[in-house]
């Protein structure tokens, strides 16, 4: 073989080594990540980005859009690490492009703090240099379609079309310009809400952990850790040591949390782990963001008096669509303001505790 034949063999190898490479990069040019999702039919900001120190923001949803979750925006020295992705790609797309104001960094990681729908569903947003980070069990429920398929959704979105029609109804039945307005504003909300939530592709995280990763960005250490089981069976922290500050997707949230996928002794025990670490600020999935650690004591209340009362009408045999409708929680009213009744509403946590007393849940 002449060394001309074997240097045109090695040119032709060495480009279709690159073509291997960078093929599957190419091929998702103009996917969504490239183009303006479904659902981003708003008018206003939908977000506001409370910043906690620099480089660190609280962003949560004005109202003009819905996105259910809060985000965690952290900014590293290249680039940006985002926590959760919404209810929708509308909503990650919207917190994406305002962000441009904020940093002109660009987003290079996502965490999904757990699976659940409105912390999640908005990952299809991001192309192939967005790594998703996650718990593994995050990436088996989602590639099980358990984001999707999930009471929790069922209740919180299925609605969506009953209230449209109501809206309509409303709204067509108003006389005066202001109630028109006002109703017509809401409706276009709910609208949205509804493209954006049927044009979504459940997309696992890229990346997964079952206890830590820390990641160096520059001079900003970045820690996601599994502390234990809690809202679900694969919630993960961000923690920033040296600012002292947690992101806590819904373990913590400035309110009571989702209990339907709870498991809620160890939820108690994941909390306990939180109160050992350096924590200044706290910035929750839901609700504004916290510096009375005492939050955190009262959550652990909550869910000790909440699964006490489960055991005693279980033992009594009571059913749990009953035990829901009579469990008293008022005793933590003065901590919890916006409990005013006996029961529990959605009832999907009282469920819940029924399928682990009766070992279907372990």
């Amino acid at each position: 073989m002449t060394r001309q034949r074997q240097l045109l063999l090695l040119t032709i190898a060495a480009f279709g080594a690159i073509a291997l490479t960078f093929g599957p990069v190419a091929a998702r040019q103009g996917s969504p990540a490239d183009t303006r999702p479904p659902g981003t039919n708003y008018k206003g900001p939908a977000w506001t980005f409370n910043k906690v120190t620099d480089g660190v923001y609280h962003a949560v949803g004005t109202g003009s859009l819905v996105v259910m979750s809060n985000a965690t925006i952290i900014e590293g020295d290249r680039d940006v690490l985002v926590v959760d992705s919404q209810v929708s790609p509308g909503g990650a797309w919207a917190l994406r492009e305002e962000l441009k104001a904020i940093t002109p960094k660009p987003i290079r990681w996502v965490v999904n703090s757990h699976y659940h729908f409105d912390h999640s569903h908005g990952n299809q947003i991001y192309g192939p240099e967005v790594e998703i980070i996650g718990h593994e069990f995050a990436r088996q429920q989602i590639l099980a379609g358990k984001s999707q398929d999930s009471p929790a959704r069922d209740f919180y979105v299925g609605g969506v079309p009953a209230q449209i029609k109501n809206l309509e109804a409303r709204l067509a039945a108003a006389t005066d310009d202001k109630t028109r307005a006002t109703i017509q504003n809401q409706l276009d909300i709910q609208r949205n809400h509804l493209e954006g939530t049927n044009a979504v592709k459940p997309t696992p995280p890229t990346m997964t952990l079952t206890q830590t990763m820390t990641l160096f960005r520059g001079g900003r250490e970045i820690r996601i850790l599994f502390l234990g089981r809690g809202h679900t069976a694969g919630d993960v922290i961000v923690y920033l040591p040296k600012e002292r500050i947690i992101a806590t997707g819904d373990l913590m949230v400035n309110g009571t949390s989702y209990m339907g996928d709870a498991f809620f002794t160890d939820w108690v025990e994941t909390i306990e782990a939180i109160k050992k670490m350096d924590v200044g600020t706290v910035l929750p999935g839901h609700g504004a963001a916290f510096t009375d650690l005492a939050k955190l004591t009262h959550w652990q209340a909550y869910l000790r008096d909440f699964w006490a009362q489960a055991q005693k009408f279980h033992k009594a045999g009571t059913p749990w669509e009953e035990a829901a409708k009579q469990v008293d929680l008022r005793g933590n009213a003065v901590n919890f303001p916006a409990i005013r009744t006996v029961g529990i509403t959605p009832n999907h946590g009282m469920r819940r505790a029924y399928e682990i007393l009766d070992g279907k849940v372990k």
